[in-house]
């Protein structure tokens, strides 16, 4: 694999495809998504701060919640995070690799993938870290990612009986040092050969129709549903079966949750490694038609049984979920008529509740109150808005 520029031929056909799939695109975003003619949308008051200097090359295209109108993210809409450089591939020598434990190993162009078995899978991806810092709090976005399946692949590579974990290595690397060794990695997250089996996996080289976006993994990345972020490794250069844990940087020493729990009448620390995603909604956008309000917002992570919305510190109410996009792995858009509220300052929070009985955690729940790290930070989200 090498990276550099991309050749003249395969951008014009990138070019043209990417531009297709943006009109097919967005001729289908008015659907799931409540608006009414001639409403106007109310700014939040606590706009987040801007992305630091020394982050925005790595965290970019963050949206504004405010800008939130479709139940699709469009690709020059979604977010993108990245850990070392953003590799851009020349076609002409990618292929990906699978290797490691394996009696058959693999080595497959863009060509030879796309001619596998076909499948869409449309995923609410978010960074580990989205509410984690005070400028990273729209870190997150849905598309419907095309690919072929990962557990035909894996099959066809026939797995060793020693098989554990299967490692998927980007192309962007950087220099790591451990113990003062100073050594070049890729980055690479794994899961296990069981995880890495589920039939949602898929590897993929389209989002919302159009060639996956340069910032987003091109040529191919892996779409994980119900993983955070970090686990959907981008431009994916090879799959490796390994016989022990992986323990890279990402795995084993960032991304790493740290909580504090009782044990015994004193408070001990517990490491996780960051992996499935957690329920999670957020208010996103107010709109105003004359004296009618409407509270609008998202919710995802797990299957939505329920959402419910609480201003300043009345009651919970429920709000109406929109169902009309239907979804396994997707973001529900929820929303709240709020008749003639009273002029000035309010808080609006939202919390959401799966089939199975779980519900978003308040702030002051010990499960976010006694968490240490800002990744995984999946609790009740309150908005600050002024109105009349």
């Amino acid at each position: 694999m090498q990276t550099s520029s991309i050749p003249r031929r395969d951008f014009i056909a990138y070019s043209s495809a990417a531009i297709a799939g943006l009109i097919a695109l967005r001729s289908s975003l008015a659907r799931a998504f409540p608006a009414r003619p001639g409403e106007e949308v109310v700014p939040w008051m606590d706009q987040p701060p801007p992305v630091p200097d020394a982050a925005a090359g790595d965290v970019q295209n963050l949206m504004k919640w405010e800008d939130l109108n479709s139940w699709l993210t469009p690709n020059d809409r979604f977010f993108s995070i990245s850990h070392y450089d953003r590799p851009v591939i020349d076609m002409a020598s990618w292929a990906l690799e699978v290797g490691g434990s394996v009696a058959r190993p693999l080595r497959l162009t863009l060509d030879d993938i796309k001619a596998r078995p076909r499948r869409e899978v449309v995923f609410t991806l978010e960074c580990s870290g989205n509410h984690g810092f005070p400028w990273v709090t729209s870190a997150v976005g849905n598309a419907r990612w095309t690919g072929t399946p990962l557990a035909p692949l894996l099959e066809e590579a026939q797995v060793r009986g020693s098989g554990r974990e299967v490692v998927f290595v980007g192309a962007d690397a950087g220099e790591e040092e451990v113990r003062k060794i100073k050594v070049r990695q890729n980055f690479a997250r794994s899961m296990t050969l069981a995880d890495a089996m589920s039939r949602d996996n898929i590897l993929a080289y389209e989002m919302n129709g159009a060639p996956l976006p340069q910032p987003n993994g091109f040529p191919l990345r892996l779409i994980a549903p119900g993983w955070y972020g970090i686990a959907n490794v981008k431009w994916l250069d090879r799959i490796e079966v390994r016989d022990a844990p992986f323990m890279g940087r990402f795995q084993a020493r960032d991304y790493v949750t740290l909580r504090e729990e009782e044990r015994d009448g004193r408070m001990v620390g517990i490491e996780t490694s960051v992996g499935r995603a957690l329920l999670k909604s957020a208010p996103a956008r107010v709109t105003r038609q004359g004296s009618q309000y409407r509270i609008i917002g998202a919710a995802w992570g797990a299957p939505i049984a329920r959402v419910e919305v609480r201003i300043d510190k009345g009651p919970w109410m429920p709000a109406t979920i929109d169902r009309s996009e239907e979804a396994d792995h997707a973001w529900r858009i929820w929303s709240l008529d709020w008749d003639a509220p009273a002029p000035g300052e309010h808080q609006i929070t939202s919390r959401a509740m799966d089939f199975r009985g779980n519900m978003q955690p308040a702030m002051e729940d010990p499960v976010i109150a006694n968490k240490r790290t800002y990744w995984e930070s999946n609790g009740q989200v309150t908005r600050r808005i002024r109105v009349g």
